[in-house]
């Protein structure tokens, strides 16, 4: 490892990870593109704007972003800009409408707050159009151009790797993320980040769902093996997948369901030991495989700084005066109470007062700072070289979940900017200057709770994969069979195929279901991509056997396209072949 040139402690990077699955014309309330137009809104552009002010105030935020394909395609749909501007709208008038009822009863806090909504939604709309001129994604695509920031690239829907039956589901997945970001960023992506920070090792593996279509046992590839085939040069894991020892799941202090599932698998559950010597300050080389492939790099979440964060009941969105995020006054969804106390139910929160929480977000970001300054120092003492501090978090967790999140990572960002002890950098930055020659095998795993993969794999989702797996394996014969035709008509359908095909690997859907948040919104997303696909599928070998299609049948294709408008520059040949089969090991 190179030593920091200016002689600081080491490095830190933020790596956000901002995601949603594909919403629009598929619903709006209270499931739907109002999930877009929140992130967008309380979110996406609340980032932006406190990158920008540090930019102008002369610093460089240095995060690394990543924004995944299915997020990139839905930000820039002119749907999706005309409806969330009506979306601004209508929460400007709900706060009216707020304002106007509680001046009416007396009840001067509520209605300061009902004023805060109606002028902080009022702004935003006015950003939207005028700063950002509706176009959130190349708001960031200016800021990586510029150097500021690193944005990287998921895959497509956002896959859950370990549990895909068929590598070629995983080519098609990490090709589609990174053709969908050269696209809309006008470069290669650097890093990626893998869909629950999932990872699964080269083995001979078998399906953990029987079911009639299902794939046979076979020798199957790393995933860090179709990463290093399109380029991507990094990704991120969770501690445990280093260096042993308990998983601490990210999200189970936000979902009573996860809670109450993970009892049924703690029982079983036997962490490996830790490994000590292990650090989880530097890149590391990963490796499951015998072939002479370019290294892919993984950063590795520490642990310590993400538990002040993730924790809604210790960490920094716990702080009593902070805005509560459940509770909400209808008609209009504002939210006008206060945290109040982690174990309190909606009954006890007590009124969110404005002035109440000026400057604990600064405090927070200060006592943050000190941490990872404490982090890099134990790294420098013990190993004798500097090391990164790599802490990753879902985007939507600052603003969306946390509404003061954002200012919070203002702090933080000028703080760390400002400090000669910590360089802020980007991952694909840092690893350009510190190039790991140190290969580890790392087992498979994810970052949910017990680090393995029962959230998106239980009772409750299982048959999920009884319509996922035979899906896959159909699409890979219509792949092998006509993905080569020069007939444009059979690559639409072809083309179809595979978008319903993707759409249908979300992990979204079994995290949905998992948690009870939005549970039959995710059941029948699962259920109708699986009649889409088995219908164009149908539809295909038609078409190839016959050589057309009713017109009515065409109109189906049409409204399928017309609904899931992503993904244009498809290629079904993705699903054919590996372009690296797996060589049996000597």
């Amino acid at each position: 490892m190179s030593p920091s040139p200016n002689g600081a402690k080491g490095a830190f990077t933020f790596v956000l990870h901002s995601h949603l699955p594909y919403v629009l014309s598929h619903g709006r309330w209270p499931h739907g593109s109002d999930w877009l137009n929140e992130a967008a809104a309380e979110t996406y552009i609340p980032l932006l704007d406190i990158l920008e002010r540090l930019v102008e105030e002369g610093l460089s935020p240095k995060c690394t972003i990543g924004i995944t394909p299915v997020l990139m395609e839905m930000l820039t749909d002119a749907d999706f800009k005309a409806e969330f501007q009506g979306y601004l709208h209508e929460k400007i008038e709900a706060a009216e409408v707020d304002l106007a009822h509680f001046t009416r009863l007396g009840q001067r806090n509520l209605a300061e707050v009902a004023t805060f909504w109606r002028d902080h939604y009022t702004s935003l709309a006015e950003r939207f159009a005028d700063r950002w001129n509706r176009d959130i994604l190349a708001g960031f695509r200016r800021l990586q151009d510029a150097g500021h920031i690193e944005v990287i690239t998921c895959s497509a829907t956002h896959g859950y790797a370990p549990l895909l039956g068929q590598d070629t589901s995983i080519q098609a997945q990490v090709k589609m993320g990174k053709r969908v970001y050269e696209r809309h960023m006008g470069r290669a992506p650097r890093g990626t980040w893998l869909a629950e920070c999932a990872y699964r090792p080269r083995y001979h593996w078998a399906p953990p769902v029987q079911c009639k279509g299902a794939p046979a046992p076979t020798l199957r590839k790393g995933v860090e093996e179709f990463l290093s085939e399109n380029g991507i040069q990094y990704f991120i894991v969770d501690t445990h997948l280093l260096r042993g020892g308990k998983a601490a799941g990210v999200y189970i202090d936000r979902f009573e369901a996860l809670r109450l599932l993970w009892k049924q698998y703690e029982a079983a559950y036997k962490p490996r030991p830790e490994d000590e010597e292990l650090s989880p300050h530097q890149p590391h080389c990963v490796r499951s495989y015998v072939e002479d492939k370019d290294p892919v790099a993984i950063f590795i979440r520490d642990p310590r700084t993400g538990l002040q964060v993730w924790s809604g009941e210790h960490g920094y969105p716990g702080n009593p005066r902070y805005l509560d995020f459940h509770k909400k006054h209808f008609p209009g969804g504002h939210r006008y109470w206060a945290v109040t106390n982690t174990k309190a139910d909606l009954a006890d929160k007590e009124e969110y007062m404005l002035g109440a929480v000026a400057g604990i977000p600064a405090e927070q970001a200060m006592h943050f700072i000190q941490i990872v300054k404490e982090q890099l120092a134990e790294r420098l003492e013990r190993f004798g070289s500097p090391g990164i501090v790599t802490a990753p978090f879902d985007t939507e967790l600052f603003g969306h979940w946390w509404f003061e999140g954002p200012q919070w990572l203002y702090h933080v960002l000028r703080g760390l900017a400002l400090d000669p002890e910590v360089d802020l950098t980007t991952c694909g930055d840092y690893l350009e200057a510190n190039q790991p020659s140190h290969f580890v095998q790392i087992p498979e795993g994810s970052w949910g709770q017990g680090g393995h993969h029962y959230i998106w794999l239980n009772q409750w989702t299982e048959w999920t994969w009884k319509h996922i797996y035979p899906a896959e394996t159909k699409m890979q014969d219509l792949a092998r069979r006509f993905g080569d035709s020069a007939d444009s008509s059979l690559q639409r359908l072809l083309r179809a195929c595979g978008r319903s095909l993707l759409l249908l690997e979300s992990s979204d859907w079994p995290f949905l279901i998992s948690t009870w948040s939005a549970r039959d919104y995710a059941e029948l997303r699962v259920a109708n991509h699986s009649d889409d696909f088995t219908r164009l599928a149908g539809l295909t070998e038609k078409f190839a056997a016959e050589g057309s299609i009713t017109d009515e049948e065409w109109l189906f294709v049409d409204e399928t396209e017309q609904r899931d408008r992503l993904f244009p520059d498809i290629d079904p040949r993705w699903w054919a072949e590996l372009d690296v089969p797996p060589r049996a090991e000597e």
